[in-house]
């Protein structure tokens, strides 16, 4: 399925974000794409909330790369700095293994296709506007 909508503030690439959460089923893996700054993070943000866990523990993981939030319900990876043959000692198709939902930023770094991912694809249409393209969920 996929569905695009348009986010006039952070809160409201949250809200999309944190419905979407809601609805994808346990193992759920969400690709993000889009330029440095487009929204990313608050869509990550939105995410954790929409499950239930506090936004305000999700910071950028650049330079740790994986976040664990809610004892391993939300995994959170961001593969700005990495390469691809980094990316794949990773071990990423083992994140969603006993049910955790996962959010990967900067996907297109990844060297390989996870089957079932969702991609949200997020784009500049203006300052404070942005797309975000939801494609291939299924809901719980």
């Amino acid at each position: 399925m996929n569905q695009s909508y348009r986010s006039d503030s952070e809160q409201e690439t949250a809200a999309i974000a944190s419905d979407l959460a809601r609805r994808l089923p346990p193992g759920a893996v969400v690709l993000l794409h889009g330029e440095l700054g487009a929204g990313k993070t608050a869509f990550v943000r939105g995410f954790v909330e929409g499950v239930g866990i506090d936004p305000y523990e999700v910071s950028s993981p650049t330079f740790t790369v994986i976040q664990e939030y809610g004892g391993g319900l939300v995994y959170h990876v961001d593969l700005y700095r990495l390469g691809s043959d980094e990316v794949s000692d990773l071990g990423l198709d083992e994140l969603p293994e006993n049910g955790a939902l996962v959010c990967i930023e900067w996907a297109e770094r990844m060297p390989y296709t996870m089957s079932g991912a969702v991609t949200v694809q997020i784009s500049y249409l203006s300052d404070t506007a942005r797309e975000l393209i939801v494609k291939g969920y299924s809901e719980r």
